[in-house]
């Protein structure tokens, strides 16, 4: 079935409070709790059956980007495609660029494939030693525990650095990341490093970076695909429309009763990224990777570019 989702802030109140209320407390969520459909308190939009998988894609369309990159003074790849048509639009979408953060919703994905909903309730030491720039939720734990599902809430929803380092920790480290990544078909993206040198983005240098392409089709496959159950699709598509960091991305040109699941990322170079999940109002669902950098190391980034790249991608689909 197709899913009718809520608007943004319904859509967070509801998926974020009750679901993950229980899990922070190491409960498991049975299938009794854990949102079933559209209709029902609590309700995701992962709550539905993963998306038949879409006819044979057609040849991906070139999205003109050339004039938004002049006019920003930076490159920017994108990959959009409709999950109900396959139809795809891009630009630079074979080209690499430093994930940044973003692989903290990848890696969220590969914790809930590893350990399932029952595991969220592992508690795991908050040391000082672990802090590191950008831990607005862990510094406030330090020397006490947070559950994973606190650890990994905190790293997609607050893009807390800390928490990514210690999410990456759970699984076995930045090598266990990139060999579940592998298992999903993704021989692309390269899990080097943690918090925060993965942020380096340095030219030229292929560690912890991936394709827009890539970044969407990994997303893909843990949100609406069949990597993960029916409780773990819902609980990671809880913390993606929970996240803080995305107004200013891929969702600030959508429609407003559009509900969006995103993970961004800033990095050196004028990095900045966002993945995205998005339920329209009636259609499948649209999955968007933007990413986009600049020539200088100490240049700062622009959310606009992001934003006006993932709109383009989404009304040249047809849709918006």
């Amino acid at each position: 079935m197709v899913v009718v989702p809520r608007t943004p802030s319904q859509s967070r109140a509801l998926a974020v409070g009750p679901l993950l209320a229980l899990l922070v407390t190491g409960c498991a969520v049975t299938p009794e709790v854990a949102p079933t459909t559209a209709g029902s308190p609590g309700s995701t939009p992962a709550a539905s059956a993963p998306a038949p998988a879409p006819a044979p894609a057609p040849t991906p369309v070139p999205l003109p980007l050339g004039e938004l990159e002049a006019r920003y003074d930076a490159r920017v790849g994108v990959h959009a495609v409709d999950t109900g048509t396959g139809a795809a639009v891009v630009w630079r979408d074979d080209e690499r660029f430093a994930y940044a953060s973003t692989i903290k919703a990848l890696a969220a994905g590969a914790l809930l494939d590893l350990v399932g909903v029952d595991g969220l309730g592992r508690q795991v030491p908050v040391e000082a030693d672990d802090l590191v720039v950008f831990s607005p939720v862990t510094e406030t734990r330090v020397g006490g525990t947070m559950t994973l599902a606190e650890v990994a809430e905190a790293a997609v929803t607050r893009s807390d650095n800390t928490a990514g380092n210690l999410l990456l920790e759970a699984l076995g480290g930045p090598a266990a990341l990139d060999a579940a990544l592998a298992a999903l078909g993704d021989d692309v993206t390269v899990v080097s490093r943690t918090e925060p040198d993965l942020n380096e983005a340095a030219r030229g240098d292929e560690r912890d970076t991936t394709t827009p392409r890539t970044l969407a089709e990994d997303l893909r496959a843990y949100v609406l695909g069949d990597t993960l159950g029916d409780e773990e699709r819902a609980v990671l598509t809880a913390w993606l429309t929970g996240t803080r960091t995305g107004d200013t991305l891929v969702r600030a040109r959508l429609p407003a009763d559009w509900v969006v699941g995103d993970k961004s990322g800033a990095a050196g170079y004028g990095t900045r990224n966002d993945v995205a999940v998005v339920w329209p109002t009636g259609g499948a669902p649209i999955v968007v990777a933007v990413m986009s950098d600049r020539a200088d190391r100490d240049a700062e980034h622009d959310d606009a570019l992001v934003a006006e790249a993932a709109s383009a991608a989404v009304a040249a689909l047809g849709r918006g």
